[in-house]
């Protein structure tokens, strides 16, 4: 099988928990809290081990943070490669409001990182690739990181024969793109911000993404919509997958499962589609849970039943 690498440059501690009112400067009782290790690609590699994936983990880590993230991925039994900083990875936290069903995400910035750690990082995720990897690059980058680290993990993947998958947003987006990919997922206002449109249609988002194609900038195109469902672009043509009917509980993760289902599927040799399907069923899958959790395999497989993937579909109109 397809050696899969995940990159997380600036993980994190995810801690949640629930409250039935949020008010402002009252003390809030909070319900049991949960940790998870999180941030993008260390996101992926979970929801890739639920999934009964080999992947690997490289992530950021320092300090008695950087160790519990450690102990909650070994818990996990997800095979992980942290690299020592000098920093204490951050944390975020997520307060749902039971009263409300609103969910609040406190996001904190990640540790300063140096040239010399930066660089080194670099020297040690070209010396994990493999020929024929599939690598996933996901997630912000943390001061000190410079904004084009993406295209220079390009640069390493292509060196080793690997495919790239970049999952991020802003200038390192911009910087990765410009180098050329072989997957992003880019989210509807991540694209908007890219393409400098307001992109109110389904057809505009279509258009806008099989331009990225089409320069180039990457050969699959998948653009998540929340609740208006997701895109598929590739030089084969473009579907569109309208959303599952379900509860959502979170979106923390929702993001990376999709990123992870696709994976899963181009690891195992499926076509686009099919990836493109089971992208869908893992975001949703995690879109049912609670706090940093993620959906699992027979939740998946379940979901996928549902999932339809259009080739012809009408062009609705997005919210702003």
């Amino acid at each position: 099988m397809t050696n899969i690498l995940t990159i997380t440059m600036n993980p994190a501690l995810d801690v949640s928990t629930a409250v039935e009112e949020v008010h402002h400067t009252s003390k809030l009782r909070c319900e049991p809290m949960r940790r998870r290790a999180g941030g993008g690609g260390v996101n992926v590699a979970r929801e890739l081990h639920r999934l009964g994936a080999d992947a690997l983990a490289f992530y950021t880590a320092g300090h008695s943070t950087g160790r519990m993230m450690y102990n909650l991925l070994q818990q996990e039994g997800v095979p992980c490669h942290p690299f020592a900083i000098a920093g204490f990875p951050r944390e975020s936290f997520t307060v749902l409001e039971r009263s409300s069903g609103h969910e609040y995400r406190f996001v904190l910035p990640g540790p300063e990182i140096s040239q010399q750690e930066w660089e080194g990082a670099l020297v040690e995720i070209g010396q994990l690739c493999k020929p024929q990897s599939l690598v996933v690059a996901s997630g912000s980058l943390p001061p000190g990181v410079p904004v084009d680290f993406f295209a220079r993990v390009s640069r390493v993947v292509q060196a080793a024969q690997g495919s790239l998958i970049v999952d991020t947003s802003g200038e390192p987006l911009q910087a990765a793109l410009a180098h050329g990919l072989f997957m992003v997922k880019p989210s509807l206002h991540e694209l908007r911000d890219l393409c400098g449109e307001p992109l109110l249609r389904l057809h505009e988002v279509r258009d806008a993404a099989s331009e990225l194609v089409s320069a180039g900038n990457a050969r699959i195109v998948v653009v998540s919509m929340g609740e208006m469902g997701a895109m598929l672009v590739t030089s084969e043509g473009s579907w569109y997958a309208p959303p599952l009917q379900v509860a959502v509980h979170s979106a923390v993760g929702a993001g990376d499962s999709f990123v992870a289902g696709m994976v899963w599927a181009l690891a195992r040799h499926e076509s686009r589609v099919e990836a493109f399907a089971k992208g869908v069923a893992c975001a949703t899958a995690t879109l049912v849970s609670t706090g940093s959790g993620l959906g699992d395999a027979e939740q998946v497989l379940e979901l996928l039943k549902q999932v339809r993937c259009l080739k012809d579909f009408p062009d609705q109109e997005l919210p702003v």
